[in-house]
């Protein structure tokens, strides 16, 4: 048993995971080291071992639980992002992204952030089917929606469950306009879809890239798509006339802030229309999770990215603090963004993106009997 809010740590590396460790939730009073079973048997619908470790690493298999949740579109009330909706077919990622500012929202269901976040998650199997219903509403009125505002819709179980894939069906039907992010080349199986929505002005596109090293994005982010890979997504979306950018982020200084240069020249040779960045965000456990990280990856520099990054939350590794947190404060970070701005215009990063548009669409049929069965019973 771990001290209360102490991390459960394991002798081993975990492969293929981005956390090492499962620290205690903050509103957890004891913890086990070990990886809860959280919800019922009968909400188990996917077990998934992943490749095998090596060398004697620690392998945790993903499990996959069916997620109850009786509405889908969620309203979002935040002054500094763009979209007032999201939708999130998933919760928990398995991409691992080691920097993950979502981690936390495990904890509301009495798991961590850690190991937790990327091996336990939660599939919305009738999200779909909802959507429909939400959609065909009197009181919707076509809204964007913004479609993986907390966790990557397209992370690799959406190869076996489809849940995404039903939903852009759907949205492409409706001609709903939605916006996505995601750091996976999967979206390229929903590329038939997306040009239907782009044909109405109805899409766009955020790659997420940060890094084009591909041993860093390997640590970093251990079962996101490759650098290379997200820079073919950025190049087959933007040839089939979908709107794409790229999202530099996070951009962690001491670690990927050099990169600034080479990863908007590459997202604009693969025919990037705009770009962004964000500064890494560390709330909650996810500070003990990254600075982990940092120390058994790069132990030679991990003091020292520690203090660059608190030099631009005013000593703290985060900042919760709208127009303040996405972008921090001081001269590194001033420095940052100084850089991201000259080169976002050298490569002519800089046009603005058409807002996607609501004119084209078209409410669904409300279904013909309340009863009627979700896709997944």
């Amino acid at each position: 048993m771990s001290e209360p809010g102490g991390p459960a740590r394991w002798h081993q590396d975990t492969h293929g995971r981005g956390a090492q460790i499962n620290p205690a939730g903050r509103f957890e009073r004891l913890s086990l080291a070990v990886l809860p079973d959280h919800a019922g048997a009968d909400d188990l619908i996917l077990i998934d071992d992943g490749p095998p470790g090596e060398g004697g690493e620690r392998r945790i298999p993903t499990r996959v639980y069916r997620d109850r949740s009786r509405t889908f579109i969620n309203p979002v009330d935040s002054p500094d992002l763009h979209f007032s909706w999201s939708i999130n077919p998933y919760r928990g990622c398995e991409h691992g992204c080691i920097y993950c500012y979502a981690r936390p929202t495990h904890e509301t269901f009495g798991l961590s952030s850690g190991l937790d976040f990327e091996t336990r998650l939660f599939a919305k199997t009738d999200g779909a089917e909802l959507l429909r219903r939400e959609l065909a509403a009197p009181k919707w009125r076509g809204e964007p929606i913004m479609m993986s505002g907390i966790t990557d819709a397209y992370q690799p179980i959406e190869r076996r469950l489809g849940i995404t894939r039903a939903c852009m069906e759907i949205m492409a039907a409706c001609r709903q306009p939605v916006t996505i992010v995601t750091k996976s080349a999967l979206i390229l199986r929903d590329l038939d879809l997306l040009k239907q929505l782009a044909d109405v002005g109805a899409t766009g596109v955020a790659v997420s890239l940060t890094t084009l090293d591909p041993s860093l994005a390997a640590m970093m982010e251990p079962r996101a798509s490759s650098p290379r890979e997200r820079l073919r997504a950025i190049r087959e979306l933007s040839s089939a006339g979908v709107p794409v950018m790229a999202m530099t982020a996070p951009i962690i200084p001491g670690l990927n802030d050099r990169e600034i240069p080479a990863l908007l020249e590459a997202a604009a040779e693969a025919g990037a229309r705009g770009a962004s960045f964000t500064l890494v965000r560390l709330p909650f456990q996810v500070k003990d999770l990254f600075l982990d990280w940092l120390r058994r990856r790069f132990p030679d520099r991990a003091s020292h990215i520690e203090t660059l990054i608190r030099a631009c939350r005013d000593g703290a590794l985060n900042d919760s603090r709208f127009g303040r947190r996405m972008r921090g404060e001081g001269e590194i970070a001033g420095q940052i963004k100084r850089v991201f701005t000259v080169f976002k215009k050298r490569y002519g990063l800089d046009r603005p993106m058409a807002a996607v548009s609501s004119a084209a669409f078209r409410r669904p049929d409300p279904p013909a009997d309340p009863a009627q069965p979700l896709l997944f019973p």
